[in-house]
């Protein structure tokens, strides 16, 4: 998929935090995909990032938010993040984005007593998912690279970033790529992408 991507420089840096399990089921996920798109972004793998002294200088050096739709959270579609009321500080933003099924996503931030800490980010959007070969939990949900999608057009909404319209019609593209080639696989049964059991004569 690397000949897909298109990778974006956002003034706000992105961290994508990576599940282990997440980690070991593809290399082409749409976190690692996430990761190459946008230059300005780190990824790292665990699942108690307390310690972690690259994720802690991050959030001490940056006003930092997790991408997780909690009650409290800041949400992008309403809310300018640069207005007075939001940060006072004079710092870039730095948003953590947890790659990760839900359940998962829940024992991360809750593990992770630096995490705890941060402010929380959402968005409201009427989008379904275009994770065709993945059975997503609800209607509503997107996946990581489609996520992000959601809160650049937003960042460029309240003017925080100047993202070409070609580079956001653009950013989706390796995992829109990914997804055809899966779905081409299970079409044509190639290699080992699908395997079909011989039914047995009673």
């Amino acid at each position: 998929m690397c000949g897909h991507v298109k990778p974006l420089d956002t003034e706000t840096k992105f961290v994508i935090l990576m599940h282990p399990k997440e980690f070991k089921k593809v290399k082409n996920g749409t976190g690692h995909l996430t990761h190459l798109s946008l230059k300005n972004s780190e990824l790292f793998i665990g699942v108690d990032f307390t310690n972690h002294a690259r994720v802690n200088e991050i959030i001490a050096t940056h006003e930092s938010f997790v991408l997780y739709p909690s009650e409290n959270a800041l949400n992008l579609t309403d809310t300018n993040p640069y207005s007075s009321t939001i940060l006072h500080a004079k710092k870039a933003m730095a948003i953590f984005i947890i790659d990760s099924t839900w359940a998962c996503s829940m024992k991360m931030i809750r593990e992770s007593q630096n995490l705890q800490a941060l402010r929380h980010l959402s968005f409201s959007s009427s989008k379904l998912s275009q994770f065709k070969i993945k059975e997503q939990p609800a209607e509503y949900c997107l996946s990581t690279i489609e996520s992000t999608l959601e809160v650049l057009e937003l960042l460029n909404k309240w003017h925080v970033e100047k993202i070409s319209e070609e580079g956001l019609e653009l950013f989706l593209n390796p995992f829109i790529q990914m997804v055809n080639a899966q779905l081409l696989y299970v079409e044509k049964q190639i290699g080992n992408t699908v395997r079909f059991k011989e039914k047995k004569d009673s």
